[in-house]
């Protein structure tokens, strides 16, 4: 198991797509566990780009190229999480707010909390806000995401959470924020109801705001 989790994180952190489908595939049809893989294997690979991202080690290509890879192994690795019990530990609909196409740290947000048994709905980047306040409306779902990795967007997150008020639906939803420009600071000033600091803490923030909803 370790082995085949570190060649995963590996053919990730090198932006092999095809060596990543490969290894998650072999992985499974040798009885490997698939939360185990991603744990192990896809999440710490696709962190340490964000890392290496950030201290300008890689660069935006090398980021995508990591990030198809993930996509790639995560292809043959979700459908065994839905077999399974995945999905029943509450209802998460998220995305990046308009203007904003960053997409890495929700990603590895969304397959974390489908780890922790979330039903994660991916409204994806540059959402509009009439998006977000149809699908709250439609889906009903327990917590709201909003990302944003631009300071340029932030306001954005602020009009999403006014619209959410001005629609009567603040009070039916849970909201955390996240994303490299944020800070609990401005969640509180937007009145979200918290704020992610990474895709870690992410998780634990919406595991409580599910804890107080029930």
């Amino acid at each position: 198991m370790f082995d085949i989790s570190k060649e995963l994180k590996k053919a990730v952190l090198e932006g092999k797509d095809d060596l990543a489908l490969s290894k998650a595939k072999e992985a499974l049809e040798t009885g490997s566990q698939p939360i185990a893989l991603i744990n192990d294997g896809l999440i710490p690979g696709i962190i340490e780009a964000g890392e290496l991202w950030k201290k300008n080690v890689y660069f935006w290509p090398e980021v995508v190229m990591s990030t198809e890879a993930f996509k790639a192994a995560m292809e043959v690795i979700e459908p065994h999480l839905s077999a399974g019990e995945v999905g029943t530990a509450g209802k998460v609909v998220i995305g990046t707010v308009a203007g904003d196409m960053h997409n890495l740290g929700k990603m590895i947000v969304i397959n974390m909390l489908k780890c922790a048994n979330f039903n994660v709905i991916d409204l994806g980047e540059d959402v509009p806000m009439t998006i977000f306040i149809d699908k709250v409306r439609e889906l009903k779902p327990d917590i709201l995401g909003l990302g944003c990795y631009m300071t340029t967007t932030m306001p954005e997150m602020r009009d999403v959470v006014k619209s959410l008020k001005d629609s009567g639906l603040r009070n039916n939803v849970k909201l955390i924020i996240g994303g490299v420009p944020t800070s609990q600071k401005f969640a509180e000033d937007i009145g979200a109801d918290a704020w992610g600091k990474d895709a870690f803490d992410a998780v634990e923030k919406v595991k409580q705001l599910l804890g107080e909803l029930k």
